[in-house]
């Protein structure tokens, strides 16, 4: 149990360690991925429409 915690957490500062020593370039250009990887997301899967009779059934089930 300890040992997994330490590993954890040396994982961790390791990961902020390495964020750290990266240049400002290289955090602009993940940036610049995530949020095109984002935009496709959004384009393959569009928000689904729903008919009024969704919307009449929706509200009693979220008032549980």
């Amino acid at each position: 149990m300890t040992f997994r915690l330490v590993y954890r957490f040396a994982c961790l500062l390791f990961g902020w360690l390495r964020l750290l020593a990266r240049s400002s370039a290289a955090k602009d250009v993940e940036i610049l991925v995530l949020r095109h990887q984002l935009a496709v997301l959004h384009r393959s899967n569009p928000k689904p429409t729903f008919s009024r009779g969704d919307r009449a059934y929706s509200p009693p089930c979220y008032d549980s």
